[in-house]
């Protein structure tokens, strides 16, 4: 947080993003807010010819795929989603170690805060690495200077001990963040998806988010594998067991919902649990089109594909522009608006997400001198298809300058990548002798029996029971 006031001059101001709101002001920055009229000492940032915009939220990420670009793959690809989860991500996830999980936090947060992104509200999981592991997250971002909302992603797919150390790392984080360890970083419940979470454990996430008073961080329909196993298992649709286990509510927060069936997005608004929708990871994934125009409290996030809103809205919005022509390019913004309303929840900071007075100073200045008039009226359109990240000039996050001209003020950033590199070849490594995972819907947790030695967590990643995501 900055010592002195600082006043930002000369630039237009996107004050809010729904209702689009651009006005000229100079802004003055002074313990950590935006504060009203304009300062007689300080520091002044000349901002002619650009573009001040709230700090964007990324409200679902998994920061530990950073170190899975360019990662070798299978000889034969993945022919479902399942096929993905077993062959790649659950081989990545249980291959992290204390020192990687930090390595690609910081490479993935860096990447995100030079993108313009403020907030991450990232999904873990380390089945070897669990206890501490949201400190490691927490003190990364908070090195880098960005605000965070993390939980460990809880799963029976490795048995109840590995779904009882993921409870009890979110009951450890959620108490220190009360505690204010970690003033950019605050806490929710994580767990996998309806498929992989016994009912003892489903009930021990949703008593746990109860207690501590916050949400459920969870994956839900990514597919169609959830619908198919609640059906199988239980008789009944994914988010009747979700609710019915008293998950679904208006602090939780519910990835992907692509395959919902008739009537679950009616279930999801009447509880008032926001939407994450991953457009280019539904993409990538092949897995379908999520009813975004169905579902009430949508966000947008990335899945790990990168920390880039910009890029993510704008294929959000070209995906439903492809279906209907009639939808608006303020359709992203006030999607990337409900991901901050999310964000100030968590916070307790109503106002966070705008370029108010007494707001927090939470901001990106753009080097975007627009070529045609900008105005009110017309700020979605100059959003959808004028703004990128390569226009990030400036961040601020609580009132400090975490990026300056371009760079992260912080951190080496040739350093923390240099370092990304190292830790990427040693976990690539280490996954060639991991096989992949043997769970499969209605396991119950249960190992496979007589997998061969390419199938098991090397002994020294081990710590007592091998766990998994």
């Amino acid at each position: 947080m900055s010592a002195e006031p600082v006043v930002l001059a000369g630039a237009d101001v996107l004050a809010s993003l729904d209702p689009p709101r651009v006005e000229r002001a100079d802004l003055v920055i002074s313990g950590g807010r935006i504060m009203p009229g304009l300062a007689a000492d300080g520091q002044r940032l000349d901002c002619s010819g650009c573009l001040i915009v709230p700090g964007n939220v990324c409200a679902h990420t998994h920061l530990y795929s950073a170190l899975a670009r360019g990662m070798p793959g299978d000889s034969a690809p993945a022919t479902s989603f399942l096929e993905i989860l077993q062959r790649v991500w659950w081989r990545l996830d249980r291959a992290l170690d204390a020192d990687s999980i930090r390595a690609s936090v910081l490479a993935g947060g860096l990447s995100a805060l030079m993108a313009g992104t403020t907030t991450l509200v990232d999904h873990h999981a380390s089945p070897n690495a669990i206890d501490g592991c949201l400190d490691v997250i927490a003190e990364a971002l908070g090195e880098l200077g960005l605000r965070s909302v993390l939980c460990y992603e809880v799963s029976d797919r490795d048995g109840s001990g590995s779904a009882r150390a993921g409870v009890a790392e979110n009951r450890r984080f959620l108490q220190r963040a009360v505690a204010g360890v970690f003033p950019l970083a605050r806490g929710m419940v994580g767990a996998h998806a309806s498929f992989t979470l016994s009912e003892e454990t489903l009930a021990a996430c949703a008593e746990l988010a109860q207690a501590a008073g916050v949400g459920v961080h969870v994956h839900v329909a990514e597919d169609g594998t959830d619908n198919a196993d609640a059906r199988a298992r239980f008789g009944t649709q994914v988010t009747e067991r979700l609710a019915s286990a008293g998950v679904l509510n208006s602090r939780a927060l519910l990835a992907h919902c692509v395959s919902l069936r008739p009537g679950e997005s009616a279930i999801v608004n009447a509880s008032g649990a926001a939407v994450a929708h991953n457009c280019r990871s539904n993409l990538n994934n092949s897995v379908g089109r999520a009813p975004v125009r169905d579902l009430a409290r949508l966000t947008l996030g990335t899945d790990g594909i990168d920390g880039d809103m910009f890029a993510e809205s704008r294929a959000a919005f070209f995906r439903l522009r492809e279906d209907d022509v009639t939808a608006s390019p303020a359709w992203p913004m006030a999607r990337l608006a409900e991901g901050a309303r999310l964000a100030a929840a968590a916070f307790g900071e109503p106002s966070l997400g705008t370029v108010v007075p007494g707001a927090p100073a939470d901001l990106v200045v753009l080097r975007y001198d627009p070529p045609t008039p900008l105005s009110s009226a017309n700020a979605a359109g100059h959003w959808t298809f004028g703004l990128h990240a390569g226009l990030v000039r400036d961040v601020f996050v609580a009132g400090e300058r975490v990026v300056a001209d371009g760079v992260p003020t912080r951190v080496d950033a040739e350093r923390v990548l240099a370092q990304s590199r190292r830790a990427a070849a040693v976990l690539w490594e280490r996954m060639g002798h991991i096989g992949p995972h043997p769970f499969t819907p209605g396991d119950g947790g249960r190992r496979h029996p007589g997998l061969g030695q390419r199938d098991r967590v090397p002994r020294d990643m081990a710590a007592g029971e091998s766990r998994g995501r």
